[in-house]
């Protein structure tokens, strides 16, 4: 199991992220979301669990480039975002104050879906353990929230001729091949498509990449489980204009080469212990994320095979 203070401080560290930035809430959701994968796998081997450990450790740390490093004028530094907050009077009817910030929000797809992503698993733990959902803790997490109401949708590289093009920039075909998929268990099945579909010769790069066309999902399937049915269908109809994005990408892998991926799954000691664990600028902080939000996808399907397969191909996200 990983260590049930990681709840707490992860919480914290959502609440105070936004007085830095609102890509800071990669740090407390990674140190969230690395809790429940202990829970949703209580029997982890103990060096993988050591490994998730070792991941937040640095995340609190410091070491991720979503903190202190991508804003160097903040008042406020990536080991104070964890620190615990004076004690209050918990009251659990605050939270859907979370879901009242993301209903202003939810119907556009919001830096790769990070506005769903962060509110979605702090709902999940003040659900969980409403011990935590103090009027600070609230508060904080609802203002996180609103840093993404005039956020776009993230960008994409379209090839070192055109560059970087933000995607409220660009116009999708009327009609491509992506699934029409209107509920969470279509939406689920669509995106476990596109992990068994990974391939080395395709590299796409932007809109946050599978990882958080993943992650995406996996937060409003979450949404559905924790009672906020009234926000799924905009929250679907918004990631598939992501997946639309991320699909629509070119592939350049004449430019960037291959995609990377790991030799083994993350869920394994092999992976942890293998001395090649990547700690790129950003999978620290979505390694966890992605483990935690593939299995809230397989959850969300009863398709077996499928889910077999897609879980034979997740460590191409890592």
């Amino acid at each position: 199991m990983i260590n049930f203070d990681y709840l707490s401080k992860g919480l914290n560290a959502l609440a105070r992220a936004h007085q830095m930035s609102a890509m800071s809430g990669h740090l407390g959701a990674s140190v969230v979301a690395g809790y429940f994968v202990g829970e949703q796998r209580p029997d982890l081997d103990p060096e993988v669990c050591q490994g998730i450990e070792g991941d937040l450790e640095r995340v609190m740390r410091g070491e991720s480039v979503f903190g202190k490093k991508m804003m160097k004028n903040a008042k406020i530094t990536d080991s104070e975002l964890f620190a615990a907050f004076p004690k209050q009077l918990p009251n659990e009817i605050l939270i859907d104050g979370i879901a009242e910030a993301l209903e202003k929000n939810i119907s556009k797809p919001r830096e790769s879906g990070h506005n769903v992503i962060f509110a979605s698993l702090a709902i999940r733990a003040l659900k969980e353990h409403p011990e935590f959902a103090t009027p600070a803790i609230v508060d904080g997490i609802r203002k996180l929230i609103a840093l993404f109401n005039n956020a776009h949708p993230g960008s994409g590289n379209y090839s070192k001729a055109k560059g970087r093009i933000h995607g409220d920039k660009i116009t999708l075909p009327e009609e491509d091949d992506t699934p029409p998929y209107t509920d969470v268990e279509g939406m689920a099945k669509a995106v476990l498509d596109e992990v068994i579909k990974q391939d080395p010769q395709i590299n796409r790069e932007g809109y946050g990449g599978l990882v958080h066309v993943n992650n995406h999902a996996a937060a409003i399937s979450d949404l559905a489980k924790y009672g906020y049915d009234a926000l799924v269908p905009r929250a679907v109809q918004s990631h598939r204009h992501h997946m639309r994005l991320w699909r629509n990408l070119p592939n350049l892998v004449d430019e960037l080469g291959p995609a990377p991926f790991a030799e083994h799954s993350p869920y394994t000691a092999a992976y942890w212990t293998s001395g090649k664990v990547s700690y790129d600028h950003a999978l620290l902080t979505h390694r966890v994320k992605t483990m935690y939000g593939f299995e809230e996808l397989l959850e969300a399907v009863e398709d077996a095979p499928r889910e077999q397969r897609a879980a034979e191909k997740l460590r191409f996200m890592m």
